[in-house]
């Protein structure tokens, strides 16, 4: 279906002369623009053979001659050759005379060159025998032409002159006669076009005679005249100054021309010469209309003349694709406007080049398609192709032009696959049309998809492909088509829509199946009647693709889906992302496709504008995961480093389903596991490594809300997981950048393998909440031990004792340790070993595991080849857990140990200590009791010794017993640690680091001993906080916490006061201005008298002070306790 309907065909609206000077006969109906000329439009012939490249020549005439014709003939062959001679010369003066006479700048002629026709040499023709009689002076020449009954009184036709001189020329028997008389002739000017036509008439009509004369002639014209006129480059456009020969190489392609259509059987030895010297006069001359028009014409009769010879078939041309760019050159200057049908023709012509053998290579079809069709297409809206036309005196009917231009197209693409009749080929011609399918303007994308539905046509209707091939292309196309099926033009959408059906009729008819044939027929007479069920239709498409294409097609056709996502066009985005999860859920996409589809999907992903579309696709990623899980996740991995993060949005899709999100996690812990030998992996190949891609992967999904209850189901295998890896990283040696790590740089550098494999075993602590034990980490330092493997072993033994110590997943982790135990990989056994050991201190142990299973477990590390296995398996062994007799005499030695301790002078405390906790972590799950109470305020006391070791030793093991005490005695260790409180607040300005270090983590247990409400946000100032900001809000979650104690804080913070460490003077200064400032009130009510007299008393001794600091505490805060006093009770 064309844009436009039928029109009548236009008018002549130009003079005869205006249409000769603009076109070459004999190929007047091919003709350029004469804008050039004032008129535009095809003569009446040439709107006769609109559809035939060419029109009969003049020497076709003389195939049915009239009696005076053939008497004319007689004559001329009965003179001898200086009769001839003398006529030629004769006619020589004449047309010369006649040129002064009458010339029209610019190329016109006054007398253009219209030729007489086969049998119409009338009145007319009869008149130009004039000229012989008037110039000729030999009466015997005169005796000759005097039967003809010439009158000299009428007028002269100029182009019967060069008839005659090349009839006279073709009888000639003297080849040197022939090459003279031919010389001189092309010696006239060459100013207009109906000189330049009327040589090329003669020369050609003598060729058929003498035509290596002629091609002689023609050389020497070439070398002394054509190339002397030759630009310097092709885009050189000064013209030559002397007229006389300006358009010289106009005339020698006219001759060309001319020669081949009169060579008859001899123009197969001649055509390559023939066309190379068309091409390289083309080349090296300055273009203009007048060129490229005398170039199409001579095109057009040298195709005429291998169309009327037999064995054009079988002969092998070598210049052909050299004709055809220049015919391309012609194509690509013509205007973006419609007022001739040069393009038509051109069209045309090429058309029948490509016919001839060899075939065209792919590269030559290439460029014509892309020139033909942007010619064609770039061309403006039909209702807008009048009103671009330049000022004409009469407007010539565009549609019509418009119709015969596209019809042409049409021809040239049946040609082409007629050619070639191959799916391949089809795919070729359909390639060639994909930047207009992409078109944002949409009378481009319409004339397109009509050409295209109509090549689908005519090839089902009247081509049988000869091959079964399947070319995988073919689904891209088909994607291209698809998404128009909801374009504005509902042209555009029903042609689109037919085109798939016309695709699909093709791929059947390849297969042979009819039972498919008669479903697509039924699914095609549906669409008719229920147009607007657009998801039904869409749905019976899909499934029909499914069954048709191959996987490879199919992929292709995904893809090409896949890039309609990131249209700005909402209506098409929409479709592209609903078809796609059409294709998804219909369960169509094999495994081997998987890959190119989430590579495809993974680059449109930041390109895709609507939200709404990002969502459908990611229900597309879910299904496909669902179908292809093993596939999806091993093709994710290699998409990106995970640190990259554009796959996030593709793993949270998995997501979505959580049995699909457990498969995902569990697939990345077994690559986890993939670790090849240090000896196998080759420095460049360790970042490709599929543990370390499967590693950064989990660390980012360790901080993906998406993932947070499934991270929570896995935690065990992902912890085992991470701390076999870290121990993989150290014997590769890739520790670069693992202890450079700096938590509160501002700067996003990528993280090492180390450092992601320990910031992962960190993160699944605090992402799954369990912050207690990152706290005890973070603030004994401990995370710092997984940074060197001489101090790995210790770190995994604390950190399990941290598990234990909170009930962290104890049950899962002990079941994943003991796996590990039995694994054939030395790393697992160790960390295996080190956990097991460790929760053997736990109090719920037993609730996991017999003791009796625990025995063969630990008995099983005995025979490890490694030491520490062993050695840490035999510790095992001999736990109380294993072995409960050793409780009493633990609890006995403690016995021992605590009466030396809270002796008036004990000896060695540091040692008594040390002793004292290694005590307290044996017995483990049996706790010490009692022992607890009495310990807790003997350690209270050393908190203030002048030893820093030994406050650094107390504050730690106070932490220990007031958590060792067990249930029974939590009450009673709760008000010991509530008495702690402030002391322990005070050192955490301690003067020696490790004292801080250790008050961080004891104040922080006592916190959750005691519940406070804000634990998580206590641990963050502790850890991380800096400044007097982090001071007060510890502060404020330390006395929220304990509602109603401020007096208590109040009156343990006196005792500091008078402190020789002006570190913790100083913080009590601090904490008793906060507290009166923000509870005065509350202090009114809850001191009495003589609380207030002892703090008088203390603050009295700051009045003397020599601190300046403390001098101005006591004048700021005098006049609040002077206002206290008013309201104190008593």
């Amino acid at each position: 279906m064309l844009e436009c309907g039928p029109a009548p065909a236009p008018q002549d609206l130009c003079s005869h002369q205006e249409s000769l000077s603009m076109v070459a006969a004999p190929s007047d109906g091919f003709h350029g623009s004469q804008w050039r000329s004032t008129c535009l439009l095809p003569t009446e012939e040439q709107k006769r053979d609109v559809g035939h490249p060419g029109r009969a020549t003049l020497d076709e005439s003389l195939g049915d001659r009239s009696p005076w014709e053939e008497e004319l003939l007689g004559q001329i062959r009965a003179m001898s050759d200086s009769q001839r001679s003398r006529v030629l010369e004769a006619i020589q003066h004449r047309i010369e005379e006649h040129t002064q006479v009458i010339t029209i700048p610019g190329g016109s002629s006054g007398l253009g060159l219209q030729l007489p026709r086969a049998g119409h040499w009338g009145p007319s023709t009869v008149f130009c025998l004039q000229l012989l009689w008037k110039e000729v002076a030999d009466p015997g020449i005169r005796e000759l032409l005097a039967p003809l009954n010439l009158e000299p009184q009428q007028p002269v036709e100029k182009a019967f002159l060069f008839l005659v001189y090349g009839l006279i020329l073709r009888e000639c028997a003297s080849s040197d006669l022939v090459r003279r008389h031919l010389m001189r002739l092309l010696e006239l000017s060459h100013q207009t076009a109906g000189q330049r036509e009327g040589m090329a008439v003669a020369s050609g009509i003598a060729s058929s005679s003498h035509l290596q004369e002629v091609w002689a002639t023609l050389e020497h014209l070439g070398r002394t005249r054509v190339l002397r006129t030759a630009c310097t480059s092709p885009d050189y456009q000064e013209p030559y100054t002397d007229v006389h020969w300006r358009w010289v190489s106009s005339t020698s392609l006219l001759c060309y021309g001319h020669m081949a259509l009169h060579a008859g059987e001899r123009i197969l030895p001649w055509v390559d010469n023939v066309i190379s010297r068309m091409v390289y006069y083309f080349s090296c001359s300055c273009y203009d209309n007048i060129l490229e028009t005398s170039f199409l014409s001579a095109a057009v009769m040298l195709v005429k003349a291998l169309k009327q010879e037999h064995s054009t078939r079988r002969y092998r041309f070598t210049q052909i694709p050299e004709l055809i760019q220049c015919l391309l050159a012609i194509l690509q200057k013509e205007p973006n406007f419609l007022a001739t049908l040069f393009r038509q023709k051109i069209i045309l012509v090429i058309m029948e080049l490509s016919k001839l053998q060899p075939s065209l290579k792919p590269v030559v079809k290439s460029r014509i398609l892309q020139t033909c069709l942007q010619s064609l297409y770039m061309l403006p809206p039909m209702e807008m192709l009048k009103s671009c036309l330049p000022p004409l005196d009469l407007a010539p009917d565009v549609m019509v032009l418009y119709q015969k231009s596209m019809q042409a197209l049409d021809l040239l693409l049946q040609t082409f696959i007629s050619e070639n009749k191959s799916m391949d080929e089809m795919c070729f011609l359909l390639q060639h049309t994909e930047p207009w399918l992409k078109s944002d303007k949409s009378h481009e994308c319409k004339r397109v998809v009509q050409t295209i539905f109509l090549l689908l046509k005519y090839v089902v209707d009247y081509v049988k492909l000869t091959d079964e091939a399947t070319p995988s292309m073919l689904g891209h196309q088909i994607g291209l088509l698809m998404l128009l099926w909801r374009d504005r033009d509902p042209v555009t959408q029903s042609h689109s829509r037919q085109c798939i059906y016309l695709l699909l009729q093709l791929l059947i008819q390849q297969k042979g199946s009819m039972g498919q044939f008669m479903h697509l027929n039924k699914m095609k007479n549906f669409e008719a009647k229920a147009l607007r069920r657009s998801e039904m239709k869409f749905y019976n498409l899909v499934k029909a693709l499914d069954r048709s294409l191959t996987p490879a097609q199919h992929t292709q056709l995904i893809l090409t889906l896949l890039g309609g996502l990131c249209s700005h066009d909402h209506l098409q985005c929409d479709l592209a992302s609903q078809l796609l999860l059409m294709i998804f859920q219909n369960q169509s996409i094999k495994v081997e496709q998987v890959a190119e589809i989430l590579q495809g999907l993974f680059q449109e992903l930041p390109s895709i504008v609507f939200k709404n579309i990002l969502q459908t696709m990611m229900k597309a990623v879910t299904v496909l995961g669902t179908q292809h899980t093993q596939e999806t996740v091993e093709v994710m991995l290699s998409l990106c480093h995970p640190s990259e993060r554009q796959v996030l949005p593709l793993w949270k899709a998995l997501a979505n389903n959580n049995q699909l999100a457990r498969k995902v996690l569990m697939l990345l812990y077994m690559k986890l596991k993939l670790r090849p030998p240090k000896e196998l992996v080759r420095l460049s190949q360790q970042a490709e490594l599929i543990s370390l891609l499967a590693l950064g992967t989990i660390y980012e999904l360790l901080y993906t809300r998406e993932y947070k209850a499934t991270v929570r189901w896995a935690f065990a295998g992902i912890l085992v997981g991470l701390l076999t890896q870290l121990h993989y990283l150290f014997e590769l040696d890739v520790v670069e950048g693992i202890s450079d790590y700096q938590e509160d740089s501002l700067e996003v550098k990528p993280l090492s393998p180390c450092r992601t494999c320990l910031e992962a075993l960190k993160g699944l602590f605090w992402t799954t909440n369990y912050w207690e034990v990152f706290a005890y980490l973070q603030l004994l330092r401990g995370w710092e031990l997984f940074e060197h493997l001489e101090t790995y072993t210790e770190g995994v033994t604390l950190l399990a004792r941290a598990m234990a110590h909170y009930d962290c997943e104890v049950k899962a982790v002990l079941g994943q340790a003991v796996i590990s135990l039995k694994s054939s990989e030395e790393r697992d056994n160790i960390v295996a070993i080190l956990v097991i050991t460790e929760f053997l201190n736990s109090q719920e142990l037993t609730q996991y595991m017999s003791r009796r299973a625990m025995d063969n477990f630990l008995s099983l590390g005995l025979s490890s080849p490694n030491q520490l296995v062993r050695a840490m398996s035999l510790k095992g062994l001999t736990s109380i857990l294993m072995d409960p007799k050793k409780v009493v005499l633990l609890r006995n030695q403690l016995a021992g140990l605590l009466d030396s301790f809270m002796g008036p002078e004990p000896q060695d405390l540091m040692g008594l200590m040390g002793d004292l906790g290694d005590i307290l972590h044996s017995l483990g799950t049996q706790g010490i009791g009692a022992t607890s109470i009495k310990m807790a305020p003997a350690l209270l006391s050393l908190f203030e010794d002048e030893q820093a070791p030994v406050r650094g030793g107390a504050i730690s093991l106070f932490g220990d017993v007031v958590h060792s005490g067990g249930k029974k005695y939590r009450p009673a260790l709760k008000r010991q640690a509530f008495q702690a409180l402030v002391p322990l607040l005070f050192h955490l300005v301690d003067s020696c680091p490790a004292v801080v270090m250790k008050t961080k983590l004891t104040f922080l247990r006592c916190a959750i001993l005691l519940k406070w409400e804000f634990r998580k946000e206590l641990f963050g100032k502790l850890a991380w906080g800096h400044g007097l900001g982090a001071e007060n809000d510890i502060f404020i979650y330390m006395v929220e916490s304990n509602f109603g104690s401020y007096h208590q804080f109040l009156m343990q913070a006196l005792i500091y006061l008078g402190s020789p460490h002006k570190n913790l003077k100083r913080m009590a200064m601090k904490f008793i201005g906060g507290i009166l400032q923000d509870y005065f009130t509350d202090l009114c009510f809850s001191l009495k008298r003589g609380d207030l007299k002892i703090f008088k008393k203390y603050l009295e001794v700051l009045k003397k002070d020599s601190d300046s600091v403390s001098r101005r505490f006591y004048q700021n805060f005098l006049e609040d306790i002077t206002e206290l006093s008013k309201f104190v009770r008593q």
